[in-house]
């Protein structure tokens, strides 16, 4: 595999087809090395518009995700930004070329050893993770401009909006299978916030974040 060919197709026929347009966001699909994030078994697959299987049961998001994902929170290269479900550490790496600093949260010890890992290879000092559970985040972790889920939650918890600053946003896929939106949450005032769903996806879901009640008949 040529790869630097199939970086440039997975641009070309993945991420502008798919209404990437964002010339920041293409440049940093073009430079940051996806292929160095991906489990070697799966290297092949690294470009690929797939989910690639990753230790404990998770994966990586597709890259049309990822990079859909990363247009709608518009990150700021003054912002910190929080990520829950670091996974690999590839959106880590992505968010870090373009924030001033990254806290990535992963609840699995393996998959947070492996982001930290691929990060410090990558050269990239500016993006921390850290094992911890992501769905239990409040007030006494600080404030973000920005947080991006990279995962799909039923319904996207208050605690995290209470933790963006004025004007923060919160980027996430949002619903139930088959039925997912991406979602982002601005906040505007103290008390007020924004929502706008902009597109559909299905994307695994994130561990330990509430699910609404069924009913059974």
């Amino acid at each position: 595999m040529n790869v630097n060919i199939a970086r440039s197709h997975m641009i070309e026929q993945q991420l502008r087809p798919w209404q990437v347009s964002d010339a920041r966001v293409l440049a940093l699909f073009a430079s940051v090395k996806r292929e160095d994030f991906v489990p070697l078994a799966h290297k092949s697959l690294a470009f690929a518009e797939l989910e690639i299987p990753l230790p404990g049961g998770q994966c990586m998001l597709t890259p049309c995700i990822e990079a859909r994902l990363l247009q709608d929170l518009a990150v700021q290269p003054n912002e910190t930004v929080l990520e829950i479900g670091a996974g690999s550490g590839f959106m880590a790496a992505l968010l870090a070329n373009s924030a001033q600093r990254v806290i990535s949260l992963e609840i699995n010890p393996e998959l947070a050893t492996l982001a930290r890992n691929n990060l410090r290879q990558a050269g990239i000092q500016n993006a921390e993770v850290h094992q911890a559970d992501g769905a239990g985040v409040g007030a006494a972790e600080g404030t973000y401009d920005a947080i991006l889920l990279s995962g799909s939650v039923a319904q996207i918890p208050q605690t995290l909006l209470q933790i963006l600053k004025l004007g923060g946003r919160l980027s996430a896929i949002v619903g139930d299978d088959p039925v997912m939106r991406a979602t982002t949450v601005t906040r505007t005032s103290a008390t007020e916030f924004k929502t706008v769903q902009t597109w559909d996806a299905v994307a695994p879901r994130l561990m330990n974040f509430p699910e609404p009640e069924r009913f059974e008949f």
